[in-house]
């Protein structure tokens, strides 16, 4: 994979860097600067080395047209603070705007882009259409910079397609991400579990496919869970039930036993009769949920159990929450995977925390970054990779 390095000279230069700042606001107050903490070495390393450096992102899901509840302008100035420098922002992506801005660059000089994704050549099914946009984008540029991990596995204008027409590499946050990828893919360090959570079993079949064969121990929270327990012949009340799930996760047991994997799952549950911090909840044992509740964590037993089958592990790798863990009373499953975690750490494992909820759920709890030995920025690319996927954005650098 080509990186910054094999760009060669870039003083003057105008870099276009694709960064990933998809950070969660409310309004416009950041309520997670992750993404943004993680992208601003890539961009000082580039402005320092004197480049004209144009940063493109994307934020939330517009629909491929200008909507001011996903303007990338309540990034700037925390943004401007995490690369110690003013940088500039265009109010539109290929318009007057970004040109006149693109223009008034200096070296070492940073601009943001507006929002990629209010033109609608960005996330194109229409591979022409795509190429056209991102033909758009590199007129701004003399060379381009992929470092916004958590979209290299889309096929999307600023991904894809403007890397096979502009000189192109990696920056330090993908490269740095794919590491870590490499490091969970071949030949981890064992004892080996993967920790994953959030709603659906759907969203993790291809992932729980691979890692029936690379992992020692597979151990399922969150709502997911709950399709894995019916697969068991237990009633799941009015838990999130996957229905057309149940055979598939008979199939996954059935198929860890004969691989000698251990699947790990709750022992009891909070099992609450509305989803409401407010509503009245308890710990019922997993397999005698009551038909009027449903369940909303790990309950403590399964917490201490997950904590113990963590404890002797070397490689770790953990994908979504173990509960609604937003609210306080369902927060206790997820708190413990994080701290059995953050333990191993101390000890020298490889933690790697997948992205998305999980990143914010730590966040959230009171973790600082580095209590873990990694936490990606990229749920849904992580995933893919481990899955065994090839990622668009990734092959291109190749």
């Amino acid at each position: 994979m080509r990186t910054i390095d094999d760009l060669g000279d870039l003083r003057g230069k105008r870099v276009l860097v694709r960064s990933d700042l998809n950070v969660p606001l409310d309004g416009t107050t950041i309520t997670d600067d992750g993404r943004l903490v993680a992208s601003a070495p890539t961009l000082k390393k580039l402005s320092e080395a004197g480049a004209r450096v144009v940063v493109v992102a994307h934020l939330g899901r517009p629909k491929g047209e200008p909507d001011p509840q996903y303007s990338l302008q309540p990034v700037v100035g925390r943004l401007s603070e995490l690369v110690g420098r003013e940088v500039a922002f265009a109010t539109d992506t290929v318009g007057e705007s970004a040109q006149a801005t693109v223009d008034g660059l200096g070296e070492g000089d940073i601009a943001l882009l507006e929002n990629l994704r209010f033109n609608a050549g960005e996330t194109s099914k229409d591979v022409a259409e795509r190429g056209a946009f991102a033909g758009q984008l590199a007129q701004f540029a003399d060379a381009y910079v992929s470092d916004g991990f958590g979209v290299v596995h889309r096929a999307q204008a600023s991904v894809h397609e403007i890397a096979q027409q502009l000189p192109s590499a990696a920056g330090g946050l993908v490269q740095a991400e794919v590491e870590v990828a490499q490091r969970l893919t071949t030949d981890p360090e064992r004892p080996y579990a993967v920790v994953l959570g959030g709603a659906k079993v759907s969203d993790k079949l291809g992932v729980i496919d691979n890692l029936i064969k690379t992992a020692d121990r597979l151990l399922i929270g969150g709502g997911m869970v709950f399709t894995f327990l019916k697969a068991q012949g237990h009633e799941v009340g009015r838990s999130l039930l996957e229905a057309d799930q149940v055979e598939t996760c008979k199939g996954y047991l059935e198929q860890a036993r004969e691989k000698g994997v251990e699947i790990v799952l709750p022992t009891d549950v909070v099992a609450a009769t509305e989803f409401s911090a407010e509503a009245d909840h308890e710990v019922v044992a997993a397999d005698a949920i009551p038909a009027d509740r449903m369940g909303l964590d790990i309950g403590p037993e399964s917490a201490r159990l997950f904590a113990e089958k963590l404890a002797d592990c070397r490689t770790v790798f953990w994908n979504g929450p173990m509960g609604a863990f937003e609210m306080e009373p369902y927060a206790a499953g997820t708190k413990a995977v994080a701290q059995a975690l953050a333990d191993i750490t101390k000890d020298g494992a490889l933690t790697v925390v997948g992205g998305g909820d999980s990143a914010a759920a730590v966040r959230q709890l009171g973790f600082a970054d580095e209590d873990f030995g990694h936490i990606s920025t990229g749920g849904g690319a992580s995933l893919e990779y481990l899955e065994g996927k090839e990622l668009p954005g990734l092959t291109v650098l190749a």
